[in-house]
């Protein structure tokens, strides 16, 4: 992750606005501020932190819904009083529940927010009767075994006829479900997976 140094950054009457993007559809998501401290939170936590003017105090973008904005790089503007951080957000980044604050449509992070879904789920012991929590207690084998339960049924779906494409969709969905919950039991991420792929595509076309 790249960062600006804090003496380059001009904290002008102690704050300086921020910009959000997210680092894979370029969406503008949100503007925020910070003060030094701030600054320091998010570079230390790798997760943005920004300074409330109202509420006088600093907080995690997350720190209760959860759905953070993980920061992959950081830009200052040419007369270092702006900083743009580009960043991988976990869910919808507005209070009121859409997925930028000028009520955008960022659909790319849909996998992200149910990753992020499936994970509480996981964590959470108020949510013990949930489906997730259920399947996750009866361990990787039995996660292993539903996902290749789904895998078979998209490949009967797959060569039937034009006539049954939502009954395909609806068991891709259900594969691509169970593989999310299968990578939370291997402790790996769906960003994982893309960071794999970027770097073979990377690879190939130099």
């Amino acid at each position: 992750m790249k960062f600006i140094q804090e003496e380059e950054i001009n904290f002008k009457d102690g704050l300086i606005p921020v910009i959000v993007q997210d680092s894979k559809t370029d969406k503008v998501l949100m503007l925020g501020y910070m003060n030094k401290e701030a600054y320091r939170k998010s570079i230390e936590e790798k997760k943005v932190t920004f300074y409330s003017r109202s509420k006088k105090r600093l907080w995690t973008k997350g720190e209760i819904s959860q759905n953070y904005l993980l920061i992959q790089d950081i830009l200052i503007d040419c007369d270092k009083d702006t900083l743009l951080i580009k960043a991988n957000p976990t869910g919808p980044i507005c209070h009121k529940g859409t997925d930028t604050c000028w009520k955008e449509l960022n659909r790319i992070n849909f996998l992200f927010f149910l990753e992020n879904l499936i994970s509480n789920r996981i964590r959470n012991k108020d949510k013990k009767n949930s489906y997730v929590f259920q399947l996750f207690k009866k361990g990787i084998n039995r996660i292993s075994q539903k996902f290749g339960e789904e895998a078979v049924e998209v490949l009967i779906e797959s060569v039937k006829g034009e006539d049954n494409k939502n009954l395909f969709l609806n068991e891709s969905a259900d594969l691509l479900f169970h593989y999310l919950l299968l990578l939370q039991s291997k402790e790996c991420t769906i960003q994982d997976v893309v960071d794999v792929l970027e770097k073979r595509h990377n690879k190939r076309n130099h």
